[in-house]
């Protein structure tokens, strides 16, 4: 899929490379007599077809001056170069996390993280120590619990969750809201259900469920759009904040989030999803130099009436060293696999009572992408079931259609993309709709995803990698971080192996080459944000965004990337983490 994007990146060498009197690859050595940063001794992989594998690299300011071996690099030192030497480490582009949460990654460092607990007892376990330290009518909030990844489950379990009686025991006078790895469910104990008005006589909202017993009692499961039932009672409690109490906890998500993505090599987020809210904050942050990882983010929340009237004010496109971009538009058409939400063409293999639930209607997303193109903007539709691709790729065929628009210079994107039925492939690349795919998921979700679909409908639909890229299709990595850890090289290792936890391969047939994976997290993830000119490769003119590695990713054994650590991530040049 790179290589497409090689016509149109020689012709800017050849300009840039234009009266070198070396064969390093850069700005013309006259013009630049010293370099701000150099590196020495690596092994670099640009990323760039044209210019592959070098060993050195000069820096000046916030972008790649020049790349090439030692011997050539060396000549841009001078008495005020910073000089490092790699000693043989890897070097390659900062890593782009496709699709993630940026708000929710700072707050899940917040409160309670129940992302590797083995069972039920402990989480219960965690919400008692976090119940002794707070006050009667404090909320207990934490996030990240998956039942099909627990060891067990208690024996009175309903749809394969258990029931709150043991958690509203421990806190019967704290709210206590748990949110699902997946971020489409979440589980509360009988003082957060009753604080929502939450009954026998309450109704499922559309595009939701309470999950109850046979006597009718909610166990305290509520999937997708039912989370919503308690966002009145949570604003209130959230409203006792002071104005300058609230921006010093948003601030201090964003440094938590800032943090944990620079620890792991993350030099550029794509957010799916900010209101508008969220994106005037992140543009004070911006302008106080306070954003540390480049954001691109998704307009997400706002009604298609707003959008239409907001968006060209909002609209903000790359300018020198930027940090804050906004194009794109986040819709949701369906929920998660692992909550029984995703929309899919066939009953659940265990639930075949559905087909799962429709977040957003056709009819709203079809307004959505008549708003977008009207204002040159992206879109991101969220899609897992089957189902739900086809519904999203006809939404995007049939607008294009109407409006007369060359869809593929749009880039509009499918997030998730994870089961898609085997017609509907091809659709991908002929259409040039880009699949944001978790890679992560696969492997993470693997041992599950045949109990939900079946063997046979699993394997025919499931995160068909290998296909989507034989049809043409560009694919963009990520984690959906807080959904997963904020760990490219654990996604990486899951896109060339698909080996599950249990040392199984998931339908390996879908392997991604480590090429191609490489490619994933950096020129395919700078494609689909239109930002393949500045970032994605490490190509002289583009943003020194770069990390350091203790392995090589592209020749190591596979046994060993899982254990391939981030040792220096650097941002505009300007190292950002140090191990």
């Amino acid at each position: 899929m790179y290589k497409s994007l090689s016509v149109m990146f020689t012709a800017v060498f050849l300009l840039m490379c234009f009266g070198c009197t070396d064969n390093s690859v850069g700005t013309d050595k006259d013009q630049i007599k010293s370099a701000d940063l150099v590196l020495l001794n690596g092994y670099i992989t640009t990323v760039d077809t044209d210019i592959g594998n070098v060993s050195a690299m000069a820096i000046n300011d916030y972008k790649i001056t020049a790349v090439g071996n030692d011997e050539e690099i060396e000549s841009y030192i001078s008495d005020s170069t910073e000089v490092i030497n790699l000693n043989g480490r890897f070097v390659m582009p900062g890593f782009i996390e496709g699709h993630g949460h940026y708000m929710s990654l700072g707050r899940s460092k917040q409160i309670l993280d129940l992302n590797d607990v083995s069972g039920w007892e402990e989480v219960v376990s965690k919400v008692a120590v976090a119940v002794d330290k707070s006050k009667p009518g404090d909320w207990i909030f934490g996030r990240g619990w998956h039942q099909d990844k627990w060891n067990s489950l208690p024996d009175n379990a309903v749809d394969g969750v258990p029931i709150n009686d043991t958690l509203s025991k421990i806190s019967p006078q704290n709210p206590v809201v748990l949110g699902h790895a997946s971020g489409h469910a979440a589980f509360w104990n009988d003082a957060a259900l009753e604080i929502a008005g939450v009954n026998k006589d309450t109704l499922d909202p559309e595009g939701g469920t309470i999950v109850r017993d046979q006597s009718g009692k909610a166990t305290g499961l509520m999937r997708e759009t039912a989370q919503r039932l308690i966002r009145d009672a949570r604003n209130e409690y959230e409203g006792r904040m002071t104005p300058q109490q609230i921006e010093n906890q948003n601030r201090e998500r964003v440094k938590m989030a800032a943090d944990e993505a620079l620890k792991f090599g993350v030099t550029s987020f794509h957010d799916a999803g900010a209101s508008f809210e969220t994106i005037d904050f992140f543009k004070q942050l911006e302008s106080e130099g306070e954003l540390d990882v480049r954001l691109y983010v998704m307009v997400r929340g706002e009604s298609n009436e707003m959008m239409d009237v907001a968006l060209p004010q909002y609209k903000m496109l790359p300018e020198g060293n930027d940090f804050l971009t906004v194009r794109s538009i986040k819709k949701q058409i369906d929920g998660a696999l692992g909550a029984h939400g995703a929309w899919l063409l066939e009953p659940y293999m265990d639930l075949p009572e559905t087909s799962g639930l429709v977040l957003e209607t056709v009819e709203d997303i079809t307004r959505t992408a008549e708003v977008a193109v009207k204002h040159g903007f992206q879109v991101n539709t969220h899609a897992i079931g089957d189902r739900a691709n086809r519904e999203t790729l006809d939404i995007y065929e049939n607008v294009w259609k109407d409006l007369s628009v060359k869809g593929e210079d749009l880039r509009w994107r499918i997030e998730h993309a994870q089961h898609i039925h085997p017609s509907d492939i091809p659709r991908f690349g002929e259409l040039g709709v880009i699949a944001s795919v978790q890679a992560v998921h696969g492997t993470s979700d693997g041992p599950w995803i045949p109990s939900r679909l079946g063997d046979e409908r699993a394997k025919d639909t499931s995160q068909p990698w290998r296909t989507l890229f034989e049809t043409g299709a560009m694919i963009t990595n990520g984690t959906d971080v807080p959904v997963e850890r904020i760990d490219p090289i654990a996604s990486y290792y899951s896109s060339v192996t698909r080996r599950m936890i249990n040392g199984d391969e998931f339908y390996p047939e879908h392997i991604m080459t480590r090429k191609e994976a490489m490619e994933t997290y950096t020129i395919n993830g700078a494609y689909s944000a239109f930002e393949e000119d500045i970032k994605g490769t490490l190509t002289p003119g583009k943003y020194a965004d770069f990390v350091v590695l203790s392995k090589n990713l592209l020749t190591v054994d596979y046994r060993e990337i899982p254990s391939a650590e981030v040792e220096m991530t650097f941002v505009g040049g300007e190292l950002k983490y140090q191990k």
